[in-house]
């Protein structure tokens, strides 16, 4: 779905040749029922045993409440992965089963699935294009354009970059708030803005089914733990995934759909354990050239083809140190943090004195005169 077809989807160049990717990946692309049958139900009834878990604790401790919640966000993470190969036709052969199981799944993760489906196919379509940014991806400057700002503006900017914005105040905006009423939908979405009314409709629902058997308050106390810990690992994922060093970004005529998927998507490598529970999106590079692989079916492509085992490999320990960079440089084609702005600043000043030198050489040109 968000492939770009055969006939124009550009080919990434290696070192030796030109590589079909379309062509290498087809023979994971087809889903198997039964394995995306069982892993729904495997992760679904975990959530729920986790769940009641968490609400049995309530009477032992609040302490062990929170450490329940633990396991649990990490359920609500897969099922929301699930719901990602849902998204993109990836979990079952037919779309009206992706699309009524993705939608379902949205109410538990509170992301409303049209919607999110539609952005995130925006990002699949212009992940590394400097010249499209905005909607499904997290901002990203580059130095130049961040020197160009007001000092107000940068603070801003600074303030959205930290870590404990994007990875706390970012996801509780957006999964509790933001989704409710995406206010950034364009007015075309009509599919998209009745997805997010029958979400908010089933989530209204459920909810006032859990206040009637549990208690508003007894909800809340196992429910909001599990939904700010699940968001904040998914917004951290979806962050290390595209925001390291040697990154992909480029301005669209250098743009390369397969670059950036290779380039500018990283290998996240995890535990076994952390990579079932986040459903192997740790391999990242291969879903962006290929994101009609099941998650279920992108370890097998990776072992399968060394050409898919040359990108950008993250640790979780490295990936934690990629959140201090914050800027895109674009004459050293690597992202940086704002530590390094001093040094970039005196070197593009030193490059526009080294350029008024020059200009200062050249002998005047004299306007001819016609007359």
């Amino acid at each position: 779905m968000t492939e770009l077809p055969p006939s124009t989807a550009p080919v990434a160049e290696t070192t030796e040749k030109s590589i079909d990717w379309n062509a290498m990946l087809a023979p994971y692309r087809q889903p198997v029922t039964w394995k995306s049958g069982f892993q729904l139900a495997s992760t679904a009834f975990l959530l729920a045993l986790f769940w009641l878990a968490a609400v049995w604790s309530l009477s032992v401790g609040y302490w062990l409440t929170l450490l329940i919640a633990v396991p649990a966000a990490m359920m609500v993470v897969r099922l929301f992965m699930l719901q990602h190969d849902c998204g993109h036709g990836a979990f079952f052969r037919s779309q009206k089963m992706n699309n009524l199981v993705g939608g379902v799944l949205g109410v538990f993760t509170l992301v409303p699935y049209a919607y999110w489906r539609r952005t995130h196919a925006i990002h699949h379509a212009t992940s590394g294009n400097l010249d499209v940014r905005g909607l499904g991806d997290i901002d990203t400057l580059t130095v130049r354009e961040y020197l160009s700002r007001s000092t107000f503006k940068r603070v801003l900017y600074r303030m959205y970059r930290h870590p404990v914005v994007l990875l706390l105040v970012g996801p509780t905006w957006q999964f509790v708030l933001k989704h409710r009423l995406p206010l950034d939908m364009p007015k075309g979405w009509t599919r998209e803005k009745v997805g997010v009314q029958l979400t908010n409709l089933g989530l209204a629902g459920l909810i006032a089914l859990m206040w009637w058997t549990l208690g508003l308050k007894q909800f809340l106390m196992v429910q909001l733990p599990i939904t700010l810990i699940a968001g904040s690992i998914g917004v951290y994922l979806f962050y290390v995934q595209h925001q390291y060093e040697d990154t992909y970004w480029r301005y669209r005529e250098a743009w390369n759909y397969f670059a950036a998927g290779l380039e500018g998507a990283s290998h996240l490598t995890m535990p076994r354990f952390l990579q079932w529970c986040t459903a192997s999106i740790g391999l990242h590079h291969i879903h962006h050239i290929a994101s009609r692989i099941p998650n279920y079916q992108l370890q097998r492509a990776y072992d399968n083809n060394p050409e898919l085992q040359q990108v950008t490999k993250l640790s979780l320990w490295q990936s934690v140190t990629t959140l201090r960079l914050t800027l895109w440089d674009e004459d050293t084609n690597q992202l940086v943090g704002f530590r390094e702005l001093r040094a970039i600043r005196d070197r593009i000043a030193a490059e526009l004195d080294a350029g008024a030198a020059i200009m200062a050489t050249k002998p005047e040109v004299v306007p001819v005169s016609w007359r």
